[in-house]
């Protein structure tokens, strides 16, 4: 059985109580080695991905030049492994399934049709912020009544009843 037929084996295994907290993929957050090395990782499971689930034609070969393909699979692959290689969590029964309907979810976020032809093609630059435009967002946090009006609660009143409840329950 090779690592493409079980990525779960692809992943590092420590005894229970030496688990640390799970970490997030932040792609920015990492230093360049283990984001190559992620990538790497990521990439193995991709390929694992396309296969098992058919998605040849939904994943482009160049998912990795495209930073929301590349965050939608990463999203993809945390969750695969908190279903599948983690803990069995009470209630999540049908974590598996409600995976599988996320996959099926993001598939057409994952397909770029540029690229469809098995070509990658460059995507268009981002346009560069308009001079002014800080100025004009800090301008609108100070008047905007998005911004500053004081908090308040639309069901103020339904909140208010459940602090007498509870007070009463004291």
């Amino acid at each position: 059985m090779s690592d493409l037929d079980n990525p779960a084996s692809l992943w590092p295994t420590m005894p229970s109580e030496a688990q640390p907290e799970p970490q997030r993929w932040v792609w920015a957050a990492m230093d360049p080695m283990d984001r190559q090395q992620r990538l790497r990782e990521l990439a193995t499971w991709v390929d694992w991905l396309r296969a098992t689930f058919e998605l040849h034609h939904s994943i482009p070969p160049c998912w990795y030049r495209h930073p929301p393909v590349v965050e939608h699979l990463t999203a993809l692959y945390a969750g695969w492994i908190r279903t599948y290689a983690g803990e069995q969590v009470p209630g999540r029964e049908l974590a598996e399934a409600d995976w599988i309907n996320t996959l099926h979810a993001f598939t057409p976020r994952l397909q770029l049709a540029a690229c469809a032809g098995g070509r990658h093609e460059v995507p268009p630059p981002i346009p560069s912020a308009r001079a002014g435009a800080a100025e004009e967002f800090e301008s609108y946090l100070q008047v905007s009544r998005a911004t500053t009006e004081p908090a308040w609660h639309p069901a103020e009143a339904e909140l208010g009843r459940r602090r007498v409840e509870a007070a009463a329950r004291l």
